[in-house]
């Protein structure tokens, strides 16, 4: 039986006048919603318990699963005003599918996707005040999955939590989009073979802290991983997807090998290629080969991308102490790309692919 998120009685709701202060500057991440979605499983009953409750604590015993064996799992998406007013999601369908697999390879419950769904829609409508509608801001949503059972053994937990809670967020970019300098690590490891590299848990982004502060201390602004095997192929950066643009109009992104998050931006620019004028390409990519296509021309651009930012045009790649730069383009093509998917989120663009989803 699908869950059904009911809206308990004890709600509570911040004033229109502080909602404007925070929306003025909402940073990311810094402001949560009055609310949150949540839903309990236990071996025993399986997901039970749904519910909108105001935001607060969650109850965890210091013996909880999740603190000992880091039994976690997370999501990512944002909810989007448009000029009408009215509020829509992007593709939460895949982002439930996504928490499913996560949830598969970290022992962990699998929430089914439209129960997913209905915990993030539920929570966008009864806090829908809080989808900022300055430009390029939205509401940024975080469905996550923890064990919560009280046991030290090792094994799977039989108690968890699902829960969604939601932050309103600006633009990533202030003053624009700016291509940003990589620092490529060769050292570090995001993810090895039969890992969790495909999953969207905790684990995998903690183990990438140490190289990004590596590469801050090296003037860079974000790191990129090589294949934990070989330290030869490109795998993903600490958060982002990895693109290349060649001069003969190929958009190539590492192949999904189980060590890359299979990013929904990165299928989203994928699927949208052929419309407007590339050649989508899955296939290992090495780091000599993108560095000899930025020395002989035939890549012209390179850019991240992922949930939080859209797509980030790349500067330069540094490794160890050279730095390889990028050449700076007239009209960016990444930027292009950016501005199709994001017209398509805001409905300043026709949806042809289904992605976009009203709410309220």
């Amino acid at each position: 039986m699908a869950l059904e998120f009911t809206v308990r009685d004890d709600q509570q709701y911040t004033d229109q006048a502080r909602l404007d202060e925070i929306f003025a500057n909402p940073g990311f991440g810094d402001h949560f919603t009055d609310h949150m979605a949540v839903a309990t499983w236990t071996k025993e009953k399986d997901w039970h318990d749904a519910g909108v409750v105001r935001y607060g604590s969650l109850a965890s015993d210091p013996a909880s699963a999740v603190f000992h064996y880091a039994q976690e799992i997370f999501e990512g998406l944002k909810a989007y005003r448009r000029a009408d007013g009215s509020v829509w999601l992007f593709r939460p369908e895949a982002n439930g599918e996504r928490l499913r697999n996560s949830a598969a390879r970290l022992a962990l419950p699998q929430l089914p996707v439209e129960d997913f769904v209905a915990g993030v829609r539920a929570l966008v409508e009864v806090d829908q005040r809080w989808v900022p509608g300055g430009a390029e801001q939205s509401l940024y949503l975080r469905p996550f999955t923890i064990a919560n059972e009280n046991f030290l053994g090792v094994r799977a937990a039989h108690t968890a939590t699902f829960c969604v809670i939601a932050s309103p967020v600006g633009a990533y970019f202030k003053g624009g989009v700016s291509a940003v300098d990589i620092w490529v690590s060769l050292d570090s490891s995001r993810a090895g073979a039969g890992g969790t590299g495909a999953a969207k848990c905790g684990g995998n982004y903690a183990a990438s802290l140490q190289a990004t502060n590596e590469a801050y201390a090296h003037g860079c602004s974000q790191v990129l991983f090589l294949d934990a095997t070989d330290r030869s192929h490109i795998d993903e950066l600490g958060g982002m997807n990895f693109f290349v643009i060649t001069r003969d109009g190929q958009l190539v992104t590492p192949e999904l090998t189980g060590n890359i998050l299979p990013g929904i931006t990165r299928d989203s620019i994928l699927t949208m290629a052929p419309d407007i004028g590339f050649t989508p390409v899955e296939r290992r990519i090495t780091l000599q080969e993108v560095l000899d296509g930025i020395a002989d021309g035939s890549i012209v651009e390179a850019f991240a991308c992922g949930t939080a930012a859209v797509v980030t045009p790349i500067a330069s790649l540094t490794v160890r102490d050279q730095v390889h730069r990028l050449p700076e383009v007239a009209e960016s093509q990444s930027l292009d790309i950016r501005q199709r998917l994001v017209d398509i989120q805001y409905g300043r663009a026709e949806d042809p692919y289904g992605w976009t989803h009203k709410v309220c």
